[in-house]
């Protein structure tokens, strides 16, 4: 994939870095946060992904605010302003060449975007907030906001754990495991900007509140939020309160933890974006597609939540249920919903499947929980977010079938992964409630590294 060539434009004697890329009929300029390097964010496949998908049907326009990235940084004992940074993004537009763009704005670049659409209404086509906020603190008037001591908290980590991976912990916990990203990431951060000028614009961020302005915007907007955020600033309670208080706003909330867009479902919030923009669905992205279901259920979790009793139960629960995201997405799958005590999961293939429910399942077990999966390919219907059709079914009835710590496939699986290593154990046919003749079924027994 071609990578855009940064080039500057003159912002009241200081340069700010730019790119455009693509040649889409729609101008999209993307306002990120503070925490940005237009180049160096090229180098990670995901991110890669991420804005490769937008200038397929976008002109996509990016650029790092003045402090941060490659632009210039502010002078010394100067503090920058959000008006400042409006400066940036209007000075780009024009530079672009863009007379009327569409804004995509993540995390604290929802403020500055919502400001741009606010104020320069005539600049902007359309408005998407991905995973942000109007406001950041706690009031009477604001209770969704994060308290005092939440802000002096994160403020503070910020400058004294740059470059390390506290901040990962926090907004992309699926990647706390993986040591390329952590290393990309301490890496990132040490590009964007020193630890001292990280203090201060986490610092300058967390007083912004826009909530004032929200009436006033009469451009279509979309707003994007992942449900099982836990960054303070960016909760699910922040994007629900955004798209309640914008007129006419459309709200689609996806599964997830991460604050950044680019990590986990991605091609979902991709699909919701382009929709929204261009008023069509993306090419290759049918309504009914081939997929692998994969089914979890936890083995006996009444009896257990019995024995420990709720509060434990619960800390149980949640430490189920990070670990079955971060097994999802490290195989490249979806983590479409969650059932109850277990999850509903597609993946692009069946090996990434089972290799997913083997390694799940001995992961899982290490905090004493037992489960069960199933797993079957077939074409499934995409509705909104969940998914549909007769392979769900089978999958479900495949999973309840299983033993404890078993995981347990179609034949139709057996068949897709001939080649790989992965070991089988027949488990004859069986009748699956609801549907028709018999269906054979096959315990995983090995899964070679």
């Amino acid at each position: 994939m071609p990578r855009p060539q940064a080039t500057y434009v003159d912002v009241a004697g200081s340069r700010v870095a730019y790119t455009v890329s693509g040649e889409g009929p729609l101008d999209l300029l993307y306002l990120t946060t503070w925490l940005s390097h237009i180049d160096y964010r090229w180098e990670h496949p995901r991110y890669a992904h991420w804005f490769g998908t937008m200038q397929s049907f976008s002109r996509l326009v990016m650029f790092d605010r003045r402090g941060s990235g490659a632009s210039d940084p502010f002078p010394t004992n100067t503090t920058p302003t959000w008006e400042d940074w409006l400066d940036d993004a209007l000075a780009v537009l024009d530079a672009a060449g863009s007379k009327r763009s569409a804004l995509v704005a993540v995390a604290d670049g929802g403020p500055e975007a919502i400001l741009l659409a606010a104020t320069y209404p005539e600049r902007v086509s359309a408005l998407v907030l991905v995973n942000t906020t109007p406001c950041f603190s706690r009031s009477d008037s604001f209770p969704e906001g994060s308290t005092p001591e939440q802000i002096q908290m994160i403020t503070s980590m910020m400058e004294k754990t740059w470059g390390d991976d506290a901040l990962v912990q926090l907004a992309i916990p699926s990647m706390v495991g993986d040591p390329e990203f952590l290393a990309f990431w301490a890496r990132y951060q040490r590009m964007a900007m020193s630890p001292r000028q990280a203090g201060e614009q986490a610092r300058l961020t967390v007083q912004m509140d826009v909530r004032g302005v929200l009436s006033t915007i009469n451009v279509p907007t979309l707003v994007v939020q992942r449900r099982e955020v836990q960054f303070p600033f960016y909760k699910r309670e922040m994007g629900q309160y955004l798209a309640s208080h914008i007129e006419g706003a459309t709200y689609v909330e996806v599964d997830g933890s991460d604050v950044n867009p680019a990590i986990g479902n991605v091609d979902e919030i991709l699909e919701a974006i382009e929709e929204f923009l261009t008023g069509h669905r993306p090419a290759g992205q049918p309504d009914r597609v081939l997929a692998t279901v994969m089914f979890t259920d936890i083995v006996g979790s009444t009896e257990k939540a019995s024995e420990i009793g709720d509060r434990r139960w619960r800390a149980l629960l949640d430490q189920h249920d990070a670990t079955v995201r971060s097994a999802v997405e490290r195989n490249r799958g979806r983590l479409v919903k969650h059932t109850g005590d277990g999850i509903l999961a597609t993946f692009e293939g069946p090996n990434r499947a089972i290799r997913c429910g083997w390694k799940l399942r001995d992961e899982v077990h290490q905090h004493g929980i037992a489960v069960r999966i199933g797993v079957h390919t077939g074409e499934v219907e995409r509705r909104n977010g969940d998914i549909g059709g007769i392979a769900v079914h089978v999958a479900a009835r495949v999973m309840a079938l299983a033993q404890a710590e078993e995981v347990l496939v179609s034949s139709t699986v057996k068949d897709l992964v001939a080649g790989s290593g992965i070991e089988f154990a027949d488990r004859g046919e069986h009748a699956l409630k609801g549907l028709p003749e018999e269906w054979r079924l096959l315990a995983v027994q090995r899964v070679p590294d």
